[in-house]
């Protein structure tokens, strides 16, 4: 698989000193020399197994938490649970269809960590044939995987976020879900509607010192993507289109998600981080 580790996009030299505070309700203000030290910290990362989902799991690995990993490709996550023992005090996976098991699969976390602190939805998948190409139930296949599915993975771990008293909960949506490209109207409205469930959540559980956000990336090169990738009028595309003149690295997305999840993004809620090279910024 060629897994790789690098740290150093992880673990920015950054450190705070905070003085704290309380807020108005008594609730304390978080207070760390370290804003990106996860020690301690319990961690679910669904679509882990390679990827997108595989670098932020490994970011968090890395950064101390305790992580179990979620994708559908048992062998693949053998591979990762392999590749990263010892990073972190505890790495499991585990196995699941969040179509059919999204609350089995919460639960089954939570045991094996004690807890939740930070859920991170990457996993989601992508058919590309146009409106007229594309059945009706094929059309719903895509919009329940990407987008009920993380309503009941959500629903699920939300009373473990309350619990938490910082829980942190990040989608994984797309820069689809504000700009669209044809033909691609499923993703398109799947990650439109992710984006805003993530807003919804943020607003409704914001009280519990919960916050919700999401990520939307641009064009990375990752395993889906790499025969596009390697195509030379593709790349003239991106050489006019992306202001930076180049794909993403999967490790480049994953400091957003610890950004999102640590002490440093507390009053940060409701919101979609944007990671696509200046693209969407770009008329």
């Amino acid at each position: 698989m060629g897994l790789r580790v690098a740290p150093e996009l992880i673990r920015p030299p950054l450190a705070a000193n905070l003085s704290g505070g309380v807020l108005d309700d008594g609730r304390k203000l978080p207070v760390s020399k370290n804003l990106f030290d996860f020690t301690e910290k319990r961690v679910l990362v669904t679509g882990g197994s390679r990827g997108l989902g595989l670098e932020i799991a490994k970011a968090f690995s890395i950064a101390g938490a305790d992580v179990v990993i979620s994708g559908r490709d048992a062998d693949a996550l053998d591979e990762v649970r392999t590749v990263l023992k010892g990073q972190a005090s505890i790495v499991q996976v585990v196995a699941a269809d969040l179509v059919n098991e999204a609350e089995t699969l919460v639960l089954r976390s939570a045991e094996l960590l004690g807890g939740l602190d930070i859920l991170i939805h990457a996993a989601g998948i992508r058919d590309r044939r146009s409106t007229l190409d594309m059945s009706p139930a094929d059309f719903s296949t895509v919009v329940d995987v990407n987008l009920a599915a993380a309503y009941r993975l959500a629903r699920a771990a939300l009373p473990l976020l309350q619990r938490s008293g910082s829980g942190r909960l990040v989608f994984v949506t797309s820069i689809a879900a504000s700009i669209a490209r044809a033909p691609d109207p499923a993703y398109t409205a799947s990650k439109g509607g992710l984006s805003a469930l993530a807003r919804s959540l943020a607003v409704e559980f914001g009280a519990d010192n919960l916050t919700v956000n999401s990520i939307a990336p641009g064009w990375f090169v990752t395993e889906p993507n790499q025969a596009l990738a390697d195509d030379p009028k593709v790349q003239d595309f991106v050489n006019v289109r992306i202001p930076l003149k180049r794909w993403g690295r999967p490790e480049e997305l994953a400091p957003a998600a610890l950004f999102l999840a640590s002490p440093a993004a507390s009053f940060v809620n409701g919101v979609t981080l944007t990671v696509d090279g200046g693209m969407s910024a770009q008329m």
